[in-house]
């Protein structure tokens, strides 16, 4: 749960806001099917074999041993790059309340923390995750809850209504291509929800717990996204926003518009709980995934050692010294710090959900060959998987056109690197 309620939401919304109006709330709604999908895929080759590092074992297994390099890598990467934008996030929270506290600083207090946390063993990380997510669980329904009795209660005078969402120019008032433009920046937001199933090797029951935690996924992003979205968007003009870059929080700054001061500063606590929430279930994963590729032999054995508690130190440890890359960067770049990392995490995001979905594909020939029956079938497979590569390939096009080409770059000279990498370790073997 953690994982996939965090900054792409609270946080980088705002541009999609200024940029789309409320067509962004048909976005999420988009991007979290596509991302419910990408989870079912996922779920049904975890519920058949559930293993660490999940996602690279199942490349490596069904499509080979460059693939399954591959996938570990980027996927580890990409939630070193998450890390990195959640704490960059934390910094901006912070600033809301204390603006004269550099943001490297508050950045290097919270990693110094949740690194703390991660090396305990699961118990501790499974208990902190929880209140974490449950706060902002909470938070969530509850700004909900009293949004929508503001809009109900409203006289004349105040503005609020649903009509807000068509009002000021339609649903989608900057046109086709800008509504279009919303599901490539979505996509920060949606991704993360694949993360449950990082934590499959280690649950009790992941016949039972993995299928519960994946579809109740759609009802999640109903209730967070869409939800939320559209009870903001109907209690101010979206035009007569004030929400300035990526600085400024539009859950915060709506309710500081209406004057509600106490329900800005709430939220902007909830959405600083939130990202520290997504820290916290990244770093995990990063650890794990890097536990997996060290029992592939695709990365160095030190990193398979465990302390009593079963929690893998060197692995937490290692993913802890780049993340710390992200206090230099708020150093030294602290005004675009967020921005440069949202760009290339989108681009990792993109080739990670590539590589599920084709895994995926590859898994069930597999079993027809083998004449093997799941326990927890993809929904619509193999016409979903067509269905989300069409849409990464539909984001990949957006990217380009509208400015985020740094990323789309990324990506082909990140598989050659790795290639470089593959070839050169196995070539010692």
């Amino acid at each position: 749960m953690g994982g996939a309620i965090g900054t792409g939401l609270f946080l980088g919304s705002a541009q999609v806001i200024q940029s789309a109006g409320p067509s962004i709330i048909l976005g999420y709604a988009i991007g979290g099917l596509i991302a419910f999908l990408i989870m079912r895929q996922l779920g049904e080759m975890i519920v058949h074999e559930p293993v660490a590092g999940s996602f690279s074992h199942f490349a490596y297994k069904y499509w080979g041993k460059f693939p399954g390099f591959l996938a570990g890598w980027n996927y580890w990467i990409l939630y070193i790059l998450v890390a990195m934008t959640e704490l960059t996030a934390v910094a901006k929270y912070i600033n809301y309340w204390w603006p004269h506290i550099p943001a490297w600083a508050s950045v290097l207090f919270f990693f110094i923390v949740i690194t703390l946390v991660n090396l305990g063993n699961v118990k501790f990380y499974g208990e902190s995750e929880f209140w974490l997510s449950i706060i902002k669980v909470t938070a969530v329904i509850s700004m909900i809850v009293f949004g929508l009795y503001l809009i109900l209660t409203a006289d004349a005078s105040s503005g609020a209504s649903f009509s807000n969402l068509w009002a000021a120019g339609g649903v989608g008032p900057n046109g086709f291509a800008r509504r279009v433009y919303t599901l490539a920046c979505v996509m920060s937001a949606s991704g993360g929800s694949e993360r449950s199933g990082m934590a499959a090797a280690e649950a009790e029951n992941p016949e039972k717990t993995i299928p519960k935690a994946i579809n109740q996924v759609v009802f999640r992003i109903l209730i967070f996204y869409v939800g939320a979205l559209t009870i903001l968007l109907s209690l101010v003009p979206w035009n007569q926003l004030e929400l300035g870059g990526l600085d400024k929080s539009p859950f915060v700054m709506i309710f500081s518009q209406l004057g509600i001061d106490w329900a800005a500063h709430l939220l902007n606590f909830i959405i600083l709980t939130a990202a520290l929430s997504v820290y916290n279930s990244g770093m995990y994963a990063n650890s794990r995934m890097l536990y997996g590729l060290a029992q592939q032999g695709n990365a160095p054995k030190v990193f398979m050692k465990v302390n009593k508690q079963g929690t893998p130190i060197p692995a937490v440890l290692f993913s802890a010294v780049l993340i710390f890359g992200c206090v230099l960067l708020n150093y030294f770049v602290p005004e675009d710090a967020l921005s440069h990392l949202i760009y290339i995490v989108v681009g990792a995001l993109v080739l990670n959900w590539a590589m599920i979905s084709l895994t995926h594909l590859k898994f069930i020939q597999t079993m027809k060959k083998q004449g093997i029956v799941t326990k927890f079938p993809a929904l619509w497979s193999p016409a979903s998987n067509i269905l989300v590569l069409a849409f990464i390939a539909t984001i990949l096009y957006i990217m380009w056109t509208q400015g985020f080409q740094e990323s789309v770059y990324m990506i082909p000279v990140w598989i050659v690197v790795m290639y470089i990498v593959f070839k050169l370790l196995h070539s010692k073997k």
